[in-house]
Formats: C-alpha cells, sequence, structure tokens
C-alpha cells in the first residue's frame, strides 16, 4: 500500500473507530463497572473480532476479483453509496447514553474476551460496512495478503487505542454524550458522506 493511500486509510480508520458502535459502547460501560485493566479484555476479544471481519471481506473481494476484473469498480461504487446512506443515518441518529449497572458479579477476563468478540462479529453492519469501506483501498495489482496485514493491523491498533481511551474516561465522557452527542455524530456521519463520496472517484 502506498503511504499516501495509508494515510487516506488511517484518517478514515480513525473516524471510524471514534464513531458510535456497539463496541465502543461496551468498552465505556465495562470500563465503568470493571476498571481499565479488565475492559482490555473487552477490547481485546471486539479487537479479534474485527480482524476476523476484515480477513472475510478483503478475501471474499479477492476472490470476486479473481472472478471479474471490473468487479473492484463496481464494489466501490456500491460501497460508496452504502457509506452515503451510513453517514446519512448516522448524522440524524440521537446521542448515545451510557447507563451503567452495577457490577453484581465480577465476571472473568475470559468472560469480558468472549462479550467483546461476540459484539465484532455478531454485527451485520459490520461486515457490510468493512465490504463497502476496504474496497475504497484495495489495490487489485498488489499482494491482497500484504494489504491485508497492513490494513488489518492499522485498524486493530487504532481500535484498540480508541477503545482503551473511552473505558479510561467512561466517567467523563458520559455527560458529554448526553450534552454533544448528536453534535458528534453528525460529524461522524458527514466524515462517512464525504468518504463516500470521494473515495468512488479517486484513482
Amino acid at each position: 500500500m502506498e503511504l499516501h493511500i495509508w494515510l487516506v486509510y488511517l484518517l478514515a480508520v480513525i473516524g471510524l473507530s471514534l464513531s458510535p458502535g456497539p463496541n465502543g459502547l461496551l468498552a465505556l460501560t465495562h470500563g465503568a463497572m470493571y476498571g481499565h485493566k479488565k475492559v482490555l479484555y473487552t477490547i481485546s476479544g471486539g479487537t479479534l473480532g474485527f480482524i476476523v471481519l476484515i480477513a472475510l471481506s478483503m478475501f471474499g473481494i479477492g476472490a470476486l476479483l479473481q472472478a471479474s476484473s471490473n468487479a473492484l469498480v463496481v464494489l466501490k461504487w456500491c460501497g460508496g453509496a452504502y457509506l452515503i446512506w451510513l453517514g446519512i443515518q448516522l448524522w440524524r441518529s440521537p446521542a448515545l447514553h451510557l447507563s451503567v449497572a452495577s457490577a453484581s458479579a465480577d465476571k472473568s477476563g475470559w468472560k469480558l474476551f468472549q462479550e467483546g468478540a461476540l459484539s465484532a462479529v455478531s454485527n451485520p453492519k459490520v461486515l457490510l460496512f468493512f465490504g463497502a469501506f476496504l474496497p475504497q483501498f484495495i489495490d487489485p495489482a498488489r499482494s491482497l495478503i500484504e494489504q491485508f496485514i497492513v490494513m488489518a493491523l492499522t485498524f486493530s491498533v487504532i481500535e484498540f487505542m480508541v477503545e482503551y481511551l473511552l473505558a479510561r474516561i467512561s466517567y467523563r465522557v458520559k455527560p458529554w454524550l448526553v450534552k454533544s452527542g448528536r453534535r458528534f455524530n453528525q460529524c461522524c456521519g458527514g466524515m462517512f458522506v464525504a468518504i463516500g463520496v470521494a473515495l468512488p472517484l479517486s484513482r
């Protein structure tokens, strides 16, 4: 992956990781309930789940490219339209509200890891998103495995850092979500729309 493409991908991943989602909310909740050390299990499980979904998306795209040389162009335009639709939905969505129940039982690290992984892989919207998002950055002339390693590693590192930061500031971010969460959703939604419009048009 060329450096300028990777930098655009990095910025897009940061925006994606910062946008509201089930795993971010789970990291916030578990951070408040179990502390920033135990939440590492939750975040690790979610990150592994995302890597699995990235692999399914990319190698599924790779198989499609082998069947049709024009498939990437079609995927880019369909993916761009889907990203625009997601951005509009996020723009219109209400602010997330963090509701933290008291921890009646101290869960094991393995249980938290499972919850994080299941939260990622059980959400079909995530797989659809990766199917729309990743083709914007795939170069069919380069090794798909090398691109998968770069994309998966970049995403997992950024997602892990963002979720851990959310867990560390879970108590402080709750009032901010209530006050400014709608505007934050609009900002992230606008970013998705911009990506959906710009990337299919780029070479």
